[in-house]
């Protein structure tokens, strides 16, 4: 996608060869920021202090935080060592494990002389990977906004609601939930997207608004609790958002508030479809809520809030008591009951193991 009418990607190799350059996304949407990936800490900050976010892209940041981590020791060790460091920075998302797990099962039975190259070189193919990955989803997303299209007056958009952000802020590129609003723009489909803040990082106001609009999508920005009044007086069509784990039999592990919106949309008979890659499905997982551990952060982003003020500076802010205590369960799970589809890159599944097990057998 493109800032200032330059096409970014959210991470890429350092001209030294020898690190990588990411978006900061603390800092949007007041300031575009790059910055550069050295060591392997600075790699597990990135992650873990949610610089980089989104599941693809904490997978391909991983990745690439274990090819500079063979630069630095290349050893078993040192590859054991590196693959525990980032996999506890986010416990949630699955694609940090598979990422970690790939890189890992691919260096082990190389020499440590050689470990480096290799890394390097698997982590732009799972860069790219991804990048396909996101617009096969697109393009399975979109046969579902021409269908509503068909349905509606000619010229009325198609209403979409999201949460969080799923778009290309969270993956390498296109993004997962917003692919096929992307390809829908492209093909003249006029759309509207209902953009939820998602507190409490308020990653939907932040992130989604400054995608749309950077890309010109029409949308309107709701807090989280308008989703449900929407649905019911028929403002809604669908709704696409992303996930962060998926289980076999198709719970959905998303930012929280994503439940809810699930269950407002069954009561008022509006879609509910999650756009995901096949590696963030965790084939080892049946039951979302019983199994898939929910990240539990700081209560500093529940209490404290960033905001430009109208001098132009960038401050935080505490919106709560100072000796109020809070909690802040980043997921939630969703049932496979109240899911409508499953967007992947090989087709629309149900949301179940054997509408999953249907598109990917191999598994």
């Amino acid at each position: 996608m493109k800032v200032s009418n330059r096409h970014y990607r959210t991470i890429w190799p350092a001209e030294d060869g020898r690190s990588v350059e990411i978006i900061d996304q603390r800092w949007l949407p007041h300031e575009f920021r790059v910055v550069r990936l050295a060591t392997t800490d600075e790699v597990a900050i990135a992650i873990r202090d949610m610089w980089v976010r989104g599941a693809p892209l904490i997978g391909v940041t991983a990745a690439y935080g274990v090819a500079i981590a063979m630069l630095e020791d290349p050893s078993d060790e040192g590859l054991d060592r590196t693959w525990g460091q980032l996999h506890e920075t986010r416990p949630t998302a699955i694609n940090l494990r598979w990422a970690l797990d790939d890189m890992r099962a691919l260096l082990r039975p190389l020499p440590p002389s050689g470990r480096a190259e290799a890394a390097f070189a698997r982590a732009a193919e799972i860069a790219d990977e991804d990048v396909e990955l996101n617009r096969g989803i697109g393009r399975h997303g979109l046969s579902l906004i021409r269908q509503i299209a068909a349905s509606k007056p000619a010229g009325e958009p198609v209403r979409i609601l999201t949460h969080c952000n799923a778009g290309w802020l969270a993956t390498v590129d296109y993004g997962t939930a917003t692919a096929p609003i992307y390809m829908a723009m492209e093909e003249g489909i006029p759309v509207h997207v209902y953009v939820d803040e998602t507190r409490p990082r308020n990653q939907g106001a932040q992130l989604t608004a400054w995608e749309m609009v950077g890309e010109g999508v029409p949308h309107t920005l709701v807090v989280d609790n308008a989703g449900g009044h929407l649905m019911q007086h028929g403002m809604v069509d669908m709704v696409i958002v992303g996930t962060d784990r998926t289980t076999r039999n198709g719970d959905v592990c998303n930012k929280i508030g994503t439940y809810l919106k699930a269950l407002a949309a069954r009561d008022n008979s509006v879609p509910f479809y999650v756009s995901l890659p096949s590696p963030t499905i965790d084939w080892t997982v049946g039951d979302g809520v019983a199994e898939i551990p929910i990240e539990e952060r700081s209560g500093d982003e529940v209490s404290l809030v960033w905001g430009r003020t109208g001098d132009g500076k960038v401050v935080q802010v505490r919106i709560s008591p100072d000796a109020t205590e809070a909690a802040n369960p980043a997921f939630d799970v969703t049932p496979a009951r109240l899911i409508t589809g499953l967007i992947t890159e090989r087709g629309i599944a149900e949301a179940s193991e054997s509408g999953l097990r249907g598109l990917f057998p191999e598994a």
